[in-house]
C-alpha cells in the first residue's frame, strides 16, 4: 500500500509502478465505494491513471491526484 508524507517522493514512487496491477478502494462520497482490480496506466504531475478492468477487457480508465492518497481518500494495494 502507498503511504507516505511526502508528495515528491510519492511521485516517484508512482512512476516506478507504472504497468503494475493493483487494488483499488476509493470512497466516493455518498456513493457505494469503488474497489476494483486494474493496472496503473500513467502518472502526470497532478495525477495519475489506473485503467479498470472487467475481466479480459479494459473497462475503462480513472484518475486521481496525488493528494487523493496522501488523505487517503484512495487507497491502492500493489498485486504481485
Amino acid at each position: 500500500m502507498f503511504v507516505m508524507k511526502d508528495f515528491s517522493q510519492l511521485k516517484r514512487d508512482m512512476a516506478g509502478f507504472v504497468g503494475s496491477k493493483v487494488r483499488l478502494q476509493s470512497a466516493r462520497g455518498k456513493q457505494k465505494p469503488l474497489v476494483a482490480e486494474g493496472v496503473i496506466d500513467n502518472v502526470y504531475p497532478s495525477i495519475f491513471t489506473i485503467l479498470l478492468y472487467e475481466g479480459a477487457e479494459p473497462k475503462r480508465k480513472v484518475s486521481f491526484s496525488y493528494a487523493d492518497l496522501l488523505t487517503k481518500a484512495v487507497e491502492l494495494t500493489i498485486c504481485d
